[in-house]
């Protein structure tokens, strides 16, 4: 909680003034932030200090951003580079990709990491390679914004925060009808898919620790490992699908796949069939992917920013809540059916089908390309 609030208003902050900034900003400030809060975590396992000082530390390191600003950022410098819309894809699905990979490496390496070298070692190694990314977003990566020097000058602190407002709210104003429609129907339909898989991942490791499995921690192991298989099936898929299928057509399967394990997860009650009912899941990530790449073409150049803003922004909300919400109704449900959370989870997903279900009735296809290469943004961002 110490990191939620002032995360949210420098993602927020950081990710929509991008758009002028460029979006090294948002990249640098928010690794400063994460190599300060490694470091003084590195000081206190070193000198034993109070734990009382850890709230202070991820307090002042979330006001620099945290991984949602990074990643926001680092998709909308993607949006920036590839202008081909099916290069884009490929390359969006390729930063989940390799955020599936580092989530599940560090994920098997850190408890060995801590045993074998301890606190201390652990947190100044990640320091070291944060200094090392550091050091290439400063001086090895090029940024194709630019802010003019006039705009520094002549706009103060004041001027500057209600540009960014009035920019987000401009992204939600600009346009048709039909770009409005679609802008909000598609981030309804990220953040309800994101809400349920993120709140979702924690109850499986607590389902599989239960009866009728009461698995140990090497088969939580392999499950984890499995599910993080995920993430090259989904980059994978995505790769091979775009070649023959519309992009909501990729996200629809995506969805019901994710549903068809969700509901085959409610009736497991063997390791095997456990195993097994991991294999619906491979496309799980492929949703998130597409959805964020159809958004970035339903908005102008100019705006990337300020979309990525509000998907940061509502994802961290969205991941906090589901987290919350899951862990309370499935301990509420657990003594009675512990698979009630898996058929709730599966319900909750056809909000996102019926969402994607109107996007194709308002006309995705030709809508979208029509908004985003013939409208033009408005007078106050060309300014």
């Amino acid at each position: 909680m110490s990191a939620l609030i002032p995360g949210l208003v420098s993602t927020f902050m950081l990710l929509a003034s991008s758009d002028n900034h460029g979006r090294k900003l948002p990249m640098v400030l928010s690794s400063l932030g994460s190599l300060g809060t490694n470091t003084w975590l590195c000081v206190m396992s070193y000198f034993d200090l109070p734990l009382q000082l850890l709230i202070a530390s991820t307090f002042i390191g979330a006001l620099f951003g945290n991984y949602t600003t990074f990643w926001g950022a680092c998709f909308a410098y993607i949006v920036d580079q590839q202008k081909e819309y099916k290069h884009r894809i490929i390359r969006i699905a390729i930063l989940d990709f390799m955020l599936g990979v580092v989530t599940g490496l560090t994920g098997l390496s850190s408890g060995y990491f801590i045993q074998e070298l301890g606190f201390v070692w652990s947190y100044f190694i990640t320091a070291v390679v944060l200094i090392v990314n550091l050091t290439y977003i400063l001086f090895f990566l090029n940024d194709p914004i630019k802010e003019s020097s006039s705009q520094i000058v002549t706009m103060s602190c004041i001027e500057s925060l209600k540009d960014l407002f009035y920019r987000t709210y401009m992204l939600f104003k600009n346009g048709s009808s039909k770009r409005q429609a679609l802008l909000c129907l598609l981030i309804f339909t990220l953040v309800i898919y994101f809400f349920v898989i993120i709140g979702i991942t924690p109850i499986f490791t607590l389902y599989e620790l239960g009866p009728p499995l009461c698995w140990n921690e090497v088969y939580i192991g392999y499950g984890s490992a499995l599910g993080s298989v995920s993430f090259l099936s989904s980059f994978l898929g995505i790769w091979l699908f775009s070649y023959c299928l519309k992009d909501i057509h990729i996200a629809y399967i995506g969805i019901f796949t994710t549903m068809v394990g969700m509901t085959l997860s409610a009736f497991t009650r063997t390791t095997l069939m456990m195993f097994l009912v991991r294999i619906p899941f491979i496309f799980t990530i492929m949703p998130l992917s597409i959805l964020r790449s159809m958004l970035s073409k339903v908005v102008h150049s100019t705006e990337q920013g300020a979309l990525f803003a509000c998907i940061a922004f509502l994802e961290t909300l969205a991941g906090v809540t589901s987290t919350s919400a899951y862990s309370g109704i499935y301990s509420a449900t657990v003594a009675w059916y512990p698979g009630f959370i898996f058929l709730l989870s599966a319900g909750l997903l056809v909000l996102p089908a019926i969402s994607l279900c109107c996007v194709k009735s308002i006309g995705w296809e030709e809508g979208s390309y029509t908004l985003l290469i013939h409208e033009e943004p408005s007078e106050h961002t060309s300014d």
